[in-house]
């Protein structure tokens, strides 16, 4: 089992190869190649490698499968006596990526 941490998108993730995580939005169009190469720890055939605080010479080859919304979320603001209420949704942009490669 080869799996790899790595830093994207302000979150540290674990990710293992033939696996797909969604990210926050990463601008490109489905199909492209994109190489996270902020790689913190890399552990291959028995093998451990940690970065200070980045390994120089590991990156991890992506694949990006399609942009998608999050969940919806609800905002809601109230001022008290004031009869003043705000109801906002929101829909995060995600990317979809599937790993292809831990080099």
């Amino acid at each position: 089992m080869t799996y790899a941490i790595v830093e994207a998108g302000g979150k540290q993730i674990w990710m293992e190869l033939g696996k797909f995580y969604d990210l926050n939005y990463i601008p490109g169009n489905p199909g492209d190649v994109i190489n996270l190469n902020r790689v913190l720890f890399l552990y291959k055939q028995n093998i451990f490698q940690i970065g200070k605080p980045c390994l120089t010479s590991n990156f991890v080859k992506t694949k990006i499968l399609k942009h998608i919304k999050g969940r919806k979320l609800t905002v809601f603001k109230i001022k008290p006596k004031k009869n003043y209420r705000r109801k906002q949704g929101h829909r995060q942009k995600l990317t979809r990526i599937l790993v292809e490669n831990i080099i």
